[in-house]
């Protein structure tokens, strides 16, 4: 009880990340597309850098994003594992993932969701997060909001570095990069292994099924950026990426296995070739790539006999994406009141495919699907953002897809800011719509039944579709004798979605319909508080409420969430930093203390403590400790999956310029 009475004392406001100081504030190009100060954008966006994954002690995706506004992550199992991302209470596949600018969800999984447990940071310059519909920047899944993820890139001067760190339980991880420029090519190079053994994820409360199998962990990443100045207008790029991760999990049937033989091997293939211009006396950026997704999961259950379910899964799903783009922004001449006039416009051809052969056996009867699909899409889009007065600035955007199997969709936003300088203050709101296409599973996914193929997949399935909104004020306060001393902001957001698609029963198998519709309304605070310069805290809370008749438009989302951030620097080269995150109540399918299904009902809450320590030896040496879970949580973000115990690393960092 104490422990959640001091959450709701911290949790004034939700940012377990340090807002930028105001003469630092960071630049956002994927709000509006127009590279914009994040305090003028119309939206609520976090940027996390390099030096915000350091001092967290973050080495995946999932560990950055997790504590940022309005965002649950929600991991099934250990690193590795299947991990979804809930953003203001949209779906997991309302949220649309950029890499380098092009979208990454996995068109062959169910619902065309990313997965955000693969990723690992070693390459990762920055990530923006933005929160609310942008589809008529970036078209589908991108109800919920869109989160960039930038590789590294090779700037001046060059660097090299090489990071070892391991720790206990049976940890261990390793990685290189090298960046820099000569003459007109720039370069950056990374290549990076990690392993673990691994915690047991099944939950400890089950002491009837829980047999500590170790649930191991490994990942292999490298990474190659190139660019060559043609001309100093003009630069050629290419981009190459590939990673591949292998995790073990427990099984969730009937009852819950300690299965000592699930596994995923994920491997994911992402390249860019493209060339960016500067015409028109600057005045015309133009950007013109072609990039390729490829993705491949082997998921595989070997069958024990021991297993009560009589599980054994073969399964291999492959996807793929082509992806050519033309983006463009023309900065206009300042007329009279109207400044900073910015122009874009563009089009977009995509092509995914789905393939997919799962051959497993439930108790000895065989249940076999297979998708072999695709589909393609043409949109163009063009928007507008201008500053009135040097105090108000609007942006409106409009796109429209078309996508094979169901037409078109088109899709608007409008947004502006209103700087109150005197009041220290900033006004923000924006409204926008948005819509989730089918993905080619929902469409095309077939099944043997009665030792026949039928098709189960819908091809009538309509387009979800959203409207929603989101307002507030931003406030910079001059406390402790320092301009800016203290961020406040409070924004209320809200969200009609209707067509939703969810899972019908036709006889002994499911298809895809649309159903249901869903309210989602809240309120985002966040509160930054800089008493001194060695003295910084973040302190957050969101709340959102859910109003629908669709049970699984309300999974997983919890109504609360709290997250408090405190760094320490006692010393010039030392600095401390605590993570404190709290996931309220909500809906899950629960599985009772012997393992077994109780249905849809209301899962626990949960609290976890991550601890980082940095200490820079020399201008070469970076030393680092970093403790997850300190006091040893048992949350079940997933319930029937507990999140990995307490874990120590300790490592290095060697830098030559």
């Amino acid at each position: 009880m104490l422990r959640v009475r001091l959450l709701l004392m911290v949790s004034l406001s939700a940012l377990a990340v340090r807002a930028a100081h105001a003469d630092e504030t960071p630049i956002t190009v994927t709000a509006t597309r127009v590279a914009s100060p994040a305090d003028k954008v119309p939206a609520s966006v976090t940027i996390l850098t390099r030096k915000d994954f350091a001092a967290k002690g973050a080495t995946t995706l999932a560990q950055a994003l997790d504590g940022v506004p309005g965002v649950n992550v929600v991991q099934s199992g250990g690193d590795g594992g299947q991990t979804s991302l809930f953003m203001r209470g949209t779906g997991s596949s309302d949220v649309l993932v950029l890499q380098d600018g092009v979208p990454v969800n996995d068109p062959v999984t169910a619902n065309g969701e990313y997965n955000f447990g693969t990723l690992t940071l070693d390459d990762i310059e920055e990530i923006e997060i933005i929160r609310g519909p942008l589809a008529a920047q970036y078209g589908s899944s991108a109800l919920g909001g869109v989160i960039n993820i930038i590789t590294k890139r090779g700037v001046r001067p060059g660097s090299t570095s090489v990071t070892v760190a391991g720790g206990l339980p049976m940890q261990g991880r390793v990685s290189a990069q090298t960046s820099g420029v000569r003459g007109r090519l720039d370069y950056a190079l990374t290549g990076a292994l990690a392993g673990e053994a691994g915690f047991d994820n099944t939950p400890q409360r089950m002491t009837s099924v829980y047999a500590n199998h170790r649930d191991a962990y490994r990942s292999k990443m490298a990474s190659l950026q190139l660019g060559y100045h043609v001309t100093p207008e003009t630069r050629l790029y290419g981009i190459l990426r590939a990673q591949s991760t292998h995790s073990a999990f427990p099984d969730l049937g009937y009852p819950v296995f300690d299965d000592p033989n699930q596994t995923d091997d994920i491997a994911q293939y992402f390249g860019k070739l493209g060339v960016s211009s500067a015409l028109a006396d600057g005045r015309w950026r133009s950007d013109l790539f072609v990039a390729q997704l490829a993705s491949q999961t082997h998921y595989r259950n070997l069958y024990d006999a021991t297993d009560p379910n009589g599980m054994a899964i073969n399964e291999i799903d492959s996807g793929g994406r082509t992806d050519a783009q033309w983006n463009n922004l023309y900065r206009l001449p300042d007329w009279g009141a109207a400044r900073f006039t910015t122009l874009s416009f563009g089009a977009e051809y995509a092509n995914s495919t789905a393939r997919e052969k799962s051959f497993s056996a439930y108790y000895g009867y065989p249940f076999n699907t297979f998708v072999h699909a695709s589909q393609h899409e043409w949109a163009g889009h063009a928007g507008v953002q201008t500053t009135l007065a040097n105090r108000l600035t609007l942006n409106a955007a409009l796109r429209d897809d078309a996508v094979s199997g169901y037409g078109n969709a088109a899709t608007w936003q409008l947004g502006g800011v209103l700087e109150l300088p005197e009041l220290d203050t900033r006004l923000k709101a924006s409204a926008g719509t948005g819509f989730e296409a089918p993905s080619l599973f929902d469409l095309h996914y077939t099944a043997y039944s009665g030792g026949a193929l039928v098709d189960f997949g819908n091809p009538n399935l309509r387009p979800e579709y959203s409207l929603g909104w989101q307002m507030g004020p931003e406030f910079t306060l001059p406390l402790f004798g320092r301009a800016d001393g203290a961020d406040l902001s409070v924004t209320y957001f809200a969200s009609d979605m209707r067509d939703l698609i969810v899972s019908v029963p036709v006889g002994s198998f499911y298809t895809e319909a649309n159903v249901y519709r869903a309210h989602i309304s809240g309120v985002e605070n966040s509160l930054t508080l800089r008493p001194c310069g060695w003295l910084s805290a973040a302190l957050g809370y969101t709340y959102t409420h859910i109003d629908s008749a669709d049970e699984s438009a309300r999974l997983r989302r919890p109504t609360s969430q709290a997250s408090a951030s405190v760094t320490l620097t006692p010393l010039p080269r030392l600095s401390l930093t605590t993570n404190v995150t709290y996931t309220g109540r909500f809906l899950d399918y629960v599985y009772d203390n012997n393992g077994y299904p109780l249905g849809v009902r209301s899962s626990n809450p949960g609290t976890v403590v991550n601890l980082a320590a940095r200490y820079e030896i020399d201008p070469r040496f970076t030393g680092f400790v970093t403790a997850h879970n300190l006091f040893d949580s048992r949350f079940e973000p997933v319930n029937g999956y507990q999140i990995n115990g307490p874990s120590v690393m300790v490592g290095i960092t060697a830098r030559m310029e």
